[in-house]
């Protein structure tokens, strides 16, 4: 479980405490919210997680209070709703804890391994957060749409929070790996206004801020006989380079879930985030 947010607040009754006292306690707080050493870290505490979300999004996370985000829109939304939760509990109903809560890994923190079972490092989406982040209905997430180039397609893509820039940067850059344009395209597509399946939650789809590259390279947890928290076998067509270079800028893949979907690339730069720092402190576990 990632640090508690209560752990942010003030020390008890340090308001009324003065010298040494304060200044000992004042110290102990900075110590616990300090970096720790490289190599040397065990989790990495829901206040970095959070910064990083507000980072990532600056446009759109207005402030991070003790207990809740609020969003410029004015939604303010709970960090920890303070219910025990399964994995199946956390994807149906996650609040912001829930969502930040596994490290999606990169660099040295990727040790290529199949991953272990219900490890799913975005997958778990707070409803709210992305209602608020890219619109609450249909119509109020296609405003939000562009046309971004994609090897002789016009794919439709969200531009909040520069995911659009970051697609064509993705695309410049594979433009250069003509060994490579095989699995890119055509693309099974971007926006698309509908539920993941077999579930009544949102697909990143619907936000636009998602891309499924060519199906024939595809492999996905449900075609392998697969059932919710028992995924037989792992497979994956799609080549490193590409993953990567995804990844630079922002990009998740669903090659890296215990449910997989290995076309799937998902804009999700707080996550990428949360891995660097994870990668510069160790790789903590949690």
């Amino acid at each position: 479980m990632a640090a508690d947010p209560g752990s942010l607040r003030t020390p008890p009754r340090a308001a009324t405490l003065s010298g040494a006292w304060r200044i000992g306690l004042l110290a102990l707080a900075a110590a616990a919210l300090a970096p720790l050493p490289a190599r040397a870290a065990s989790s990495l505490p829901l206040f970095d997680r959070l910064e990083a979300l507000k980072a990532a999004y600056p446009q759109a996370v207005k402030a991070i209070e003790i207990d809740g985000i609020v969003m410029a829109d004015g939604t303010r939304i709970p960090i920890d709703d303070g219910a025990a939760k399964n994995h199946e509990q956390k994807l149906a109903n996650a609040d912001i804890e829930d969502m930040l809560s596994q490290i999606y890994p990169v660099g040295t923190c990727d040790k290529g391994a199949p991953p272990a079972r219900n490890f799913d490092p975005g997958r778990i989406r707070n409803d709210a957060f992305f209602r608020s982040l890219y619109g609450a209905t249909r119509s109020m997430a296609e405003k939000r749409l562009v046309a971004v180039d994609w090897f002789g397609s016009r794919l439709a893509f969200t531009t909040t929070g520069g995911a659009d820039a970051a697609l064509r940067a993705v695309a410049g850059e594979l433009s250069r790996r003509p060994e490579l344009k095989t699995y890119l395209s055509p693309s099974a597509g971007t926006f698309n206004w509908r539920v993941v399946a077999g579930t009544k939650r949102l697909s990143a789809h619907s936000f636009g801020a998602a891309i499924d590259l060519n199906t024939r390279y595809a492999d996905y947890w449900l075609w392998s006989g697969g059932k919710p928290g028992n995924v037989p076998r792992y497979q994956n067509k799609f080549p490193t380079p590409i993953v990567e270079l995804f990844e630079r800028h922002g990009f998740i893949w669903g090659g890296k879930w215990y449910h997989y979907d290995t076309m799937h690339f998902e804009y999700r730069p707080e996550l990428i985030a949360i891995g660097r720092l994870a990668e510069a402190r160790g790789c903590p576990s949690s």
